[in-house]
């Protein structure tokens, strides 16, 4: 056999016993809301601080994938996930991502929804305490559905928008309505600026946060299961840990 023909031999020889080299696996972009129910503060691009970042983090690097994180408006994200422009995201379950999206049997952060009040005022534990009543809400939130039902003019609420956690408990203190709808973290930030005497609060939901992958991500479910058992390994400071529900 010539030189040139044992070189070919020898050359496909060690391309069976290897094999195609391992593909890098696809970028996963994740894209997650510009407007927090976390907190007030920014980070150092003056964008609203976001904790779960900082879960993102070593969850991809454990699980050997390259990421990138991109802040959208809601209705945009909610819309790139469904068009698979979009990757992931760490999201409260809804039937509207079941579609497009496999989405984590176990939650991975939580948050309270909370009604706040005077303490003279009846206590407000789910969305028809609020009937009859004047509410401030804060722009850009939909409280997991409840906006749209203070919306509805069947229930009589008087929907009191402003366009900041800080402004609303303002508007609180000054009586401008007798309820105001926030989430956990942020309210208790700006109450420890500037406490208001006589203030109480109620639970009106516990939001569960799960992750979220597009069905068109390359082996999803391979990837999801990756990812989940992670994640259950996971203690990351900042991370608000989900209700036992």
């Amino acid at each position: 056999m010539s030189g040139r023909g044992s070189s070919l031999l020898l050359a496909g020889i060690l391309l069976v016993l290897c094999g195609p080299a391992a593909a890098e696996p696809r970028t996963i972009e994740y894209s997650y809301p510009d407007q927090s129910v976390w907190t007030t503060r920014l980070d150092a691009r003056g964008e609203p601080d976001n904790p779960l970042l900082r879960l993102a983090a070593p969850l991809f690097q454990q699980a050997g994938i390259p990421w990138r994180a991109r802040g959208l408006p809601a209705a945009r994200m909610f819309e790139h996930l469904r068009d698979g422009q979009t990757d992931f995201s760490m999201l409260v379950k809804g039937a509207a991502l079941e579609k497009c999206c496999l989405i984590s049997k176990r939650p991975v952060a939580g948050t309270e929804l909370r009604v706040y009040r005077r303490k003279d005022l009846p206590p407000v534990t789910s969305k028809e305490n609020l009937a009859g009543k004047e509410v401030i809400t804060v722009h850009g939130y939909s409280y997991g559905g409840i906006l749209a039902y203070i919306k509805d003019p069947a229930n009589r609420i008087g929907n009191n928008p402003t366009v900041s956690h800080e402004s609303a408990f303002a508007m609180l203190e000054r009586g401008r309505a007798g309820y105001l709808l926030d989430y956990a973290g942020p309210a208790e930030e700006i109450l420890a600026e500037r406490p208001i005497r006589d203030l109480e609060f109620d639970v009106i939901d516990r939001l569960d946060v799960h992750l979220v992958l597009s069905r068109s991500y390359p082996d999803a479910e391979a990837v999801m299961a990756r990812l989940e058992a992670i994640a259950e390994t996971l203690r990351v400071d900042g991370v608000p840990r989900p209700s036992l529900k």
